[in-house]
């Protein structure tokens, strides 16, 4: 988030061995790049369970100065897919020229430098099990990632809503892996901002419109992780009237359901509980955990100086298809207290879910003899 909310690659060839961090181009279909896939013909794919979801406010920041205490959490926590959201790195290309959202920039002295920093930070424990996937934006802005343990072989990696397009989403907002099963969104919503214009209110409904779209027309069981910047209900912030009467140099929009501060006003949470109940889709971590729970149940944290110090929002999701929700297992906030514990730097803390594997077919059972 910016202030109160600051803030794939394809692989190569598949007869090399693929490299971390760059992607080729800007589709990936899992069998035609999947060689070293475990099992034989016809061998059912293991798929992941237990993700990660974080939005890291500048990855290269946080690589400069959190990663140790961060591998060590992606260590002790081990999961199969960790999704970022606003990693700040600037897509590859020159001023002026085509970008290449799948790629790190490298073209001047500096992006070389933090494009190393990246890779070194990527080639040590536990990172260098992962494969990575980016869709970055043309600056220092938004972006998104996803690390995946390189057992796992998606089917397909694309960057935007419409599925179609080979296009990623403007700023590299959108990165979407299908597997057999289901399929695993990772999204960084556009903040609301506080005026009706259009970057702002404006956007933020054509966003919402679009996600509406397309948890109506998903064919496949759906995870959808990120920073979706919205708070569904009072339970998820931890100061409701604060939140609610928030406003930026004393201007109230013309309309009431605009009101607030970005992410708790009325409209979002209307936008998005319909976003929910037409895509058939349940709030894990609010499956589990049904009581408010001011020291651990938020995502977000104002700064630990000024009037949003100990202010916070649950912003950041892990949202499942109700055909899963019977196989959530966990799904728990990583970060807790006004200093941010658990936050490795940034503003938000990391989100993490666990599935049970898929059940399988119950046997006949025999009448007694």
């Amino acid at each position: 988030m910016k202030r109160f909310f600051q803030p794939v690659p394809k692989d190569g060839s598949p007869a090399k061995k693929r490299p971390t961090g760059v992607a080729a181009s800007d589709s990936v279909d899992g069998p035609a790049a999947t060689e070293d896939s475990a099992g034989g013909e016809g061998a059912p794919c293991e798929e992941p369970r237990r993700f990660v979801t974080w939005n890291a406010n500048s990855l290269l920041l946080r690589m400069k100065s959190d990663w140790s205490t961060f591998s060590q959490f992606v260590a002790r926590l081990d999961p199969d897919v960790i999704c970022v959201q606003e990693v700040r790195m600037p897509a590859a290309g020159s001023k002026g020229g085509p970008k290449n959202p799948s790629e790190l920039k490298d073209d001047t002295s500096a992006s070389r430098e933090e494009k190393q920093i990246v890779l070194r930070a990527l080639s040590s424990s536990p990172f260098k099990d992962y494969r990575v996937w980016w869709s970055l934006s043309e600056s220092k802005y938004a972006g998104t990632a996803v690390f995946m343990k390189k057992k796992f072989e998606p089917k397909k990696v694309s960057f935007n809503l419409d599925r179609t397009s080979s296009k990623h989403e403007a700023d590299g907002r959108v990165i979407i892996v299908e597997f057999e099963s289901f399929s695993l969104l990772n999204t960084y919503a556009p903040n609301n901002g506080w005026k009706e214009e259009e970057n702002s209110f404006q956007r933020r409904r054509k966003w919402d419109k679009r996600m509406l779209e397309f948890v109506q027309q998903v064919g496949k069981p759906l995870i959808w992780c990120g920073d979706l910047n919205v708070s569904r209900d009072e339970i998820d912030v931890s100061h409701p009237e604060f939140f609610s009467s928030a406003k930026i140099n004393g201007y109230i929009p013309p309309n009431k359901e605009d009101c607030g501060q970005p992410g708790f006003t009325l409209a979002e949470r209307q936008r998005f509980g319909n976003v929910l109940s037409q895509g058939k889709l349940v709030d894990a971590y609010r499956c589990l955990h049904k009581e408010k729970d001011m020291e651990c149940g938020f995502s977000w944290s104002g700064n630990p100086i000024g009037k949003y110090r100990g202010k916070k929002m649950r912003i950041d999701y892990f949202i499942v298809s109700e055909r899963l929700k019977d196989r959530i297992v966990s799904c728990k906030m990583h970060g807790h207290g006004i200093e941010l514990e658990g936050f490795y730097g940034s503003d938000h803390c990391p989100v993490s879910l666990e599935l049970s594997k898929e059940a399988a077919e119950a046997p006949e059972s025999k009448s007694p003899g």
